[in-house]
């Protein structure tokens, strides 16, 4: 009977060492690697916030990335990423339906591409919690993301087509030529090519089947430079400019075509009014661009941990 007793004890003893293990077992970790492409959409000096509502301000572009995530807790997951973007601007797309809507900025006839190449480490919040096994995931899951993002960007511009003899102008950097004076005495040192950016996003994941996750995510990217499009301060005198080239990518009001698409602008330059002697170039107030991404997510496989 004592024996039979004592067995009973140890039976219930490791079965309640068994439960207790099973409350207080942790999630399993488990990541993910996703490959996905989108669009981006600047806005800056030449496609102003305060005009969101103009349609053909944007002129969307592209972005490709690849990104790593680790799940953490059922809420709270870690994403590192690369994406590759390209933004592009210019006034007289963006004016030229109603120049005389905003007549300065048609007149001023900047334009710019700049390709980014952007590192980003953000969180990830998910609203509906991951579960212990990656194959009882929820099958939807919205979630917000912030972050921190290191940018490489170098704007160029074409040359105006009287110069180069083709159609187009070659496109050109502009950095190393100072169009608003830059790095020449009494003007701002030149600008970094590397910038700061704090990335904030929504996005929605959807589970395709054991080992594919697909997702869909719009975020905003606030930059640390007013510069992405290399416009920012006042005209500088032409005479402090070191060459011919800074001297024509920094004033373009009176170029009769757009470099950028090849258009003419004489119809429109006479028809203009309330162009005031404006000497600035650009406005203070750092530089933004909004990405869309559709992603696919491959779970790499995790080990099942046995009890002991």
């Amino acid at each position: 009977m004592r024996s039979t007793f004592i067995a009973l004890f140890l039976i219930y003893m490791c079965l309640s060492e068994v439960q207790g293990q099973r409350r207080n077992r942790q999630p399993i970790l488990y990541s993910e690697i996703g490959i996905g492409a989108g669009s981006a959409i600047y806005r800056g000096e030449l496609a102003p916030i305060s005009q969101l509502v103009q349609p053909i301000a944007p002129l969307p572009r592209w972005n490709v990335g690849i990104n790593y995530m680790r799940h953490l807790t059922p809420y709270f997951s870690v994403r590192a990423s690369f994406t590759w973007i390209r933004l592009v601007g210019d006034d007289y797309t963006y004016n030229k339906d109603n120049p005389n809507l905003h007549p300065v900025q048609f007149h001023r006839n900047l334009h710019f591409r700049n390709d980014l190449k952007e590192i980003a480490v953000s969180g990830i919040y998910q609203f509906f919690p991951e579960t212990a096994r990656p194959s009882q995931r929820p099958s939807l899951t919205p979630y917000a993301t912030l972050g921190l993002a290191l940018v490489a960007h170098n704007p160029q511009a074409r040359l105006p087509t009287r110069t180069s003899g083709d159609a187009l102008g070659a496109w050109t950097d502009l950095q190393p030529l100072g169009t608003e004076g830059q790095g020449q005495a009494g003007y701002a040192k030149p600008y970094s090519l590397i910038a700061l950016a704090i990335p904030v996003g929504v996005g929605l994941r959807w589970k395709l089947n054991q080992s594919l996750n697909v997702s869909a995510e719009l975020s905003f990217r606030y930059t640390f430079t007013d510069y992405l499009d290399d416009v920012s301060g006042l005209y500088p005198n032409r005479s402090d400019l070191p060459n011919e080239q800074s001297a024509m990518l920094s004033d373009r009001r009176y170029e009769p075509t757009d470099a950028r698409t090849g258009q003419s602008r004489t119809f429109e330059l006479a028809s203009l009014t309330n162009v005031s002697t404006n000497v600035r170039r650009g406005l203070p107030g750092n530089d933004i661009y909004i990405l869309t991404h559709l992603a696919v997510h491959y779970l790499i496989p995790t080990p099942v941990k046995c009890p002991n």
